[in-house]
């Protein structure tokens, strides 16, 4: 145990176990916390930017003059490839633990990072961007997420509304660094330096990464004091727990109605994060003007993530989605009347704190529902939903918006896909009781949980 004694009675115990600030006791949760933030921002970050560099990508004079329609498949693809990948990667960190996975995130994140660098043809965006850190993406996203969960049986709201508002600035802050360094750095060092640099901080901080709190002989934070500690990650136990569970949850019809929730909440805003801009513009607005409204969007979205979770774990998953899906559907119809400013500007309000009611909450949702259960196969499966969603919705509204030549077009089809979720939200059951409480007694009674 190591000790650091400053000005009078300060000490600090770098102890997992005894971790404390003076006198105040801190629970390594929030340790698990800062370094699950840490990775998401700098490997989700570059996802949502990169969008920054598809005039350079498009330019002739850049050596690369690729069509839009040849770009934005890289994006896209890369959202297929996470959501075909999702459940795999799920299955795997339940039943081998997350801290494994990551070290393999890491490797094809910097892989993925350094080679987008070098790329000088189609198909070499498409491997390096799209599949090597789409596969990277999966892995910090459904494992990092869900491994922060099996710490908290309290605050856990709190817990992912600081993991996914750290996200949001992080990818706002990348699109400052591309538009102000990208000039004297480059396109080659835009994609080394975060990927390089990104990629031995991961490295670094998953020596500090516990699969689980019994792996340090801790409790969830807000666990009963008498509550067993035991470890649920422990290979065939995990295996065998992992499959009982999800072959239990998927014969509610809840399971299958969350995957629906991800799919048409993300088709309906990701049409809009791609193609409001373009929207306005066609509208009369100015370019500074649209993107301005592009910003607020996203800047109300940083804000509203940190608070959702809390709400959800407050009042419920369901009233929340109720909520941010109508949110995310009924603003749409102030720009489809109103083309001046001031509407999208209120717009970019209302639907930021809609489409930021959504991913969020899942983690809420599943423990909701179903309790202390694997939750890296429970998330995979969702961001089925989530993964294609973000990945066809703006291709499919592309198209449409050029067979009819109207920009209503794609505004009509986000409206559809935000009603559906929130139809499908209306539809889930209270999340007061669990839906399978006694999923365990399916199990070997060895390898039941003492709870």
């Amino acid at each position: 145990m190591l000790k650091l004694r400053g000005l009078g009675k300060l000490a600090i115990n770098f102890s997992p176990t005894g971790l404390s600030v003076g006198t105040r006791q801190i629970h390594y949760a929030w340790v698990i916390v800062a370094i699950a933030t840490t990775m998401l921002v700098v490997t989700s970050s570059v996802r949502f930017a990169a969008a920054a560099l598809v005039p350079y990508l498009n330019d002739p004079d850049s050596g690369f003059g690729w069509s839009y329609a040849a770009i934005s498949f890289a994006f896209s693809l890369q959202w297929l490839v996470l959501g075909i990948v999702s459940p795999y990667v799920g299955w795997l960190g339940d039943r081998y633990g997350v801290r494994r996975l990551l070290l393999i995130g890491a490797i094809l994140f910097t892989a993925g990072m350094v080679l987008t660098g070098t790329m000088t043809k189609l198909w070499q965006f498409y491997l390096y961007f799209g599949v090597l850190l789409g596969i990277a993406s999966a892995i910090f996203t459904i494992l990092l997420v869900s491994g922060v969960t099996l710490w908290f049986r309290r605050y856990l709201g709190l817990a992912m509304g600081a993991v996914w508002s750290f996200q949001g600035m992080g990818a706002t802050a990348f699109i400052i660094l591309i538009g102000a360094a990208f000039e004297q750095m480059g396109m080659k060092w835009i994609f080394w330096l975060p990927g390089i640099v990104g990629g031995v901080l991961i490295l670094l901080l998953v020596r500090f990464f516990h699969n689980e709190p019994a792996d340090i002989g801790l409790r969830p934070l807000g666990a009963p004091e008498d509550e067993p500690i035991e470890r649920t990650q422990n290979d065939e136990t995990a295996k065998i727990r992992s499959r009982v569970f999800l072959q239990q949850a998927q014969r509610t019809s809840t399971f299958w109605n969350l995957i629906g929730i991800h799919a048409w909440g993300c088709m309906g805003h990701q049409i809009i994060n791609v193609l409001v801009v373009a929207i306005a513009v066609d509208l009369g607005l100015s370019l500074g003007v649209a993107a301005g409204v592009l910003a607020v969007q996203q800047g109300t979205g940083v804000f509203a993530r940190g608070a959702v979770p809390v709400v959800a774990e407050r009042f419920g998953c369901r009233s929340v989605w109720v909520v941010g899906m109508s949110l995310q559907a009924f603003p749409l119809l102030i720009i489809l009347f109103a083309h001046d400013a001031w509407a999208f500007y209120a717009f970019a309000i209302l639907f930021g704190i809609g489409q930021s009611c959504e991913v969020p909450t899942f983690q809420i949702a599943n423990r909701q529902y179903y309790g202390n259960v694997p939750q890296g196969s429970l998330y995979g499966w969702q961001n089925i939903g989530g993964g294609f969603g973000m990945g066809m919705a703006p291709v499919f509204a592309g198209i449409l918006w050029d067979m009819t030549d109207t920009y209503a077009a794609p505004l009509i089809m986000s409206l559809g896909f935000s009603l559906l979720g929130l139809v499908s939200a209306l539809m889930l059951p209270s999340p007061r009781a669990s839906l399978i409480p006694d999923w365990e007694r399916h199990l070997p009674p060895s390898i039941r949980s003492s709870g």
